[in-house]
């Protein structure tokens, strides 16, 4: 499993960000403009958390901030609804969206569950590695690739 080095990569970040582009899509029009600007606001919240708690250092600060966007992710489908009842979505557009952001939320959840089992501590715990032990990686490496190579691997040179 390759470690994820930005939190561009993280699905749960990707989902949230396909769920902003397509709210501003759903309400470019809507004249109500406090209403526009809270479900607008409250869908960023999902993505912004995600990525402000990837990069917060620690386990622990960056599950508050997955809470916290699925706790958006919540605030946003509870104005959905009202976006339905108001008028100012069609069903089927209410059925896309909130299906979205159900997507989102689940996808956070299973993120929470996967990071509260991990034993990686958050960046402000890792170790960083000296330069002697660097090269004595890459030492080993060149020794195994040497070495180690299947036999067929070995007669293709």
């Amino acid at each position: 499993m390759a470690t994820v080095q930005k939190f561009e990569d993280l699905i749960c970040w990707q989902k949230a960000r396909e769920l902003v582009r397509e709210i501003y899509r759903a309400f470019i029009n809507c004249r109500d403009l406090g209403f526009k600007d809270q479900i607008q606001r409250a869908s960023v919240s999902v993505m912004s958390n995600i990525a402000e708690g990837f990069e917060s250092g620690t386990r622990q600060e960056f599950l508050n901030y997955l809470y916290i966007a699925k706790a958006s992710s919540g605030e946003v489908r509870a104005q959905l609804y009202a976006a339905l009842d108001i008028g100012y979505l069609n069903i089927e557009t209410f059925k896309y969206l909130n299906n979205l952001v159900g997507e989102c939320s689940k996808l956070i959840s299973s993120f929470i569950k996967s990071l509260k089992t991990s034993e990686f501590g958050g960046l402000q715990f890792k170790k960083e590695k000296t330069k002697r032990q660097v090269e004595n990686e890459k030492f080993l490496e060149d020794i195994r690739e040497k070495y180690l190579k299947k036999p067929e691997e070995k007669s293709e040179k």
